[in-house]
Formats: C-alpha cells, sequence, structure tokens
C-alpha cells in the first residue's frame, strides 16, 4: 500500500512538471521582418505592402530602405499600421562625413534603436588588413551613435567566417570591437551556410547578438561557397530546413536575442513565404 502510494504520488510529480515545463515554455511574441524579402512590392506600394505585412501578423520591420520616403512619413506610415521599426540597415559609406550624423538624426525620427551594416563590397574586402580597419570604422561610428541614443550593429554573410590569414573576419570584429558600441545581428541562415556554429559563438561572446536574422537552409553547402551559389538553398523557416531552430533559440537569452527578423533574400511569391516562415516562428516553442 506504502509502494504504490509512492509510486502515485511520484507519477504526480512527474507529470506536474512535465506539464509546468510545456506551460512555460519560451516563445517568441514580437515576430518581425527584414522588408528586404518584399523590396519589390515596396517599390511598387510602400504603404500598401507594410500594410499587408502587418495583417500576416508581423509586429516589427527592419528597413533596407525607405524607397524616396522622408522619416516622418516613413513613421508616420508604421503608426498607422502598427508597426514598429527597431532597427534599419544602411551600407558602409554612411559612416563616414556628414551622412552619419544624417542617418542617425533619421533613425532617431522614425523611432529605430539600432543602425546596421549589412554588407561590404567584394574589391573593398580584398584590402590588406581590411577587416582591423573595418572594426576600428565601426568603432568610431558606433561611439557617436550611442551618444545620440543609436546602437550600431553589423550583419553578417558568410564570408566573414572564411579565414583570412588563418583567422576568421568575425571572429577579428568581435575581439577588436568595443562591446558597448558595436552588436551583432547575426543571420542564422548565413552562419550555418559557412559551417559554423551560432551557439558556439553565444557562449564566447554573451549578450553581443542583440537582433538575427531568420531564414531556412535546404541543405548545407561547401564552407566557402560563393553567395550565388547558397541563394538557391535558402527556403521558408521550418520547412525543407536543416536549421535546428529550437536549439538556437534556447540559448537566445545567453545571446542577448532582442528581436527576430525573419526573411527570404530570393522569394518565389514573398507574401506567401513571410506567412509559412510566420506560422512557424511564431507558434514555434523552445
Amino acid at each position: 500500500m506504502t509502494l504504490d502510494r509512492r509510486r502515485f504520488i511520484g507519477a504526480v510529480g512527474a507529470a506536474s512538471v512535465a506539464a509546468a515545463s510545456r506551460v512555460w515554455a519560451a516563445s517568441i511574441r514580437r515576430v518581425g521582418v527584414q522588408l528586404y524579402t518584399v523590396r519589390g512590392e515596396m517599390e511598387k506600394n510602400f504603404e500598401g505592402t507594410l500594410a499587408r505585412v502587418a495583417r500576416l501578423g508581423f509586429k516589427e520591420v527592419e528597413f533596407a530602405g525607405y524607397f524616396g520616403r522622408l522619416p516622418a512619413q516613413v513613421r508616420e506610415i508604421l503608426s498607422r499600421n502598427g508597426l514598429r521599426s527597431p532597427s534599419a540597415h544602411i551600407d558602409y559609406a554612411s559612416l563616414t562625413g556628414d551622412a552619419w550624423p544624417k542617418a542617425i538624426d533619421n533613425a532617431k525620427t522614425i523611432g529605430h534603436d539600432y543602425l546596421i551594416v549589412a554588407w561590404l563590397d567584394d574589391d573593398f574586402r580584398k584590402q590588406p588588413d581590411v577587416w582591423k580597419r573595418v572594426a576600428d570604422t565601426f568603432n568610431r561610428a558606433g561611439e557617436i551613435s550611442r551618444k545620440a541614443g543609436i546602437q550600431f550593429a553589423y550583419h553578417n554573410h558568410n564570408f566573414e567566417f572564411v579565414p583570412v590569414d588563418g583567422k576568421r573576419p568575425y571572429d577579428v570584429l568581435l575581439e577588436s570591437c568595443d562591446p558597448r558600441l558595436v552588436k551583432m545581428e547575426m543571420d542564422l541562415c548565413w552562419i550555418t551556410a559557412a559551417g559554423a556554429d551560432p551557439l558556439q559563438y553565444f557562449r564566447r561572446y554573451p549578450g553581443r547578438f542583440r537582433l538575427v536574422h531568420v531564414k531556412g537552409l535546404s541543405k548545407q553547402p561547401p564552407p566557402d561557397a560563393p553567395i550565388p551559389g547558397v541563394l538557391p538553398l535558402i527556403t521558408d523557416v521550418g520547412h525543407d530546413d536543416v536549421i535546428d531552430w529550437k536549439g538556437i533559440f534556447a540559448h537566445s537569452k545567453e545571446a542577448g536575442i532582442e528581436h527576430y527578423f525573419v526573411e527570404h533574400d530570393v522569394p518565389k511569391e514573398p507574401f506567401e513565404s513571410l506567412k509559412a516562415s510566420y506560422d512557424y516562428v511564431s507558434k514555434l516553442k523552445f
């Protein structure tokens, strides 16, 4: 009788723990979208595209160009559609001269918290000692933007993980950039395509990865595959996708992730792609 009671109590306790785990499983409350996915639609119908994105369920958008709209116009359109834009992509040239203060002022008007360099040209990357010089530029830009209340960050592709003179450029940036001044927007598809491990970076540099790009990868390419060779492998998140999203997002707190942006670089039908990815990411428990 006593043994049966102990077994019963143990079974109830185990069931309660399991139930509590299910109840308290983490999820992403505000799924965002990188508007590069719908760049063609944005050019044709700026506000209509943002309205449609909002109807899909997205709460945050990340800009990759404003298509001729003034900052105040962008802010008003976002407000009308119940959207917020915590970040925007800018080019490397924007970090120099009068362009950088202007970009910061525009960001404050729109309501961005982050400005992010998302690309370095091929010819530029071939220059000697370029990554150390890039890190110095990032630190200077980050110091200026931080004083104005805007955080600077960098978004990766796969080329940052191909060693140059025996060292990955991504490691050079993380080691050379001031953690307060330069954060990282980790593109989880591109780092996976490069054969690198996001969790290793989360452990080595906790709190540095405030934003992430979330897009699927249908199969693993060679680590040094050129970008045109990887683009056809990009897929909707969670659909024919080799990336372990639960395993990655289980470490979101360690990484410091605040914003999750769904993206597809070359979708056949952009809105169908966004809906498929949103449905997967918004329901994911980890």
